[in-house]
């Protein structure tokens, strides 16, 4: 008998641009469309990434960087938020 491979997108060290969104949604609760990683791959300001071939990759820990850096600090007020 043949079991399904239930790999999870997390599983691999690096993601297509089309499980980027859901990693960082679960991840860090981080909303961003494909389209705008595609956009940032161009213009710049997104997470680092590799290719293999013509395929963008997006390996997790510099998703994880990426995804840190974005989010500010704990505040108790938003006087505090800079």
């Amino acid at each position: 008998m043949m079991t399904e491979n239930t790999a999870t997108p997390t599983a691999r060290p690096r993601l297509r641009r089309t499980d980027v969104p859901a990693y960082l949604a679960s991840t860090y609760g981080i909303d961003v469309a494909v389209s705008t990683l595609a956009k940032w791959a161009t213009v710049g300001g997104g997470p680092a990434m590799q290719y293999s071939g013509r395929i963008p990759l997006y390996s997790i820990i510099e998703l994880d960087v990426w995804a840190t850096e974005r989010l500010s600090k704990s505040v108790r007020s938003t006087s505090e938020q800079r």
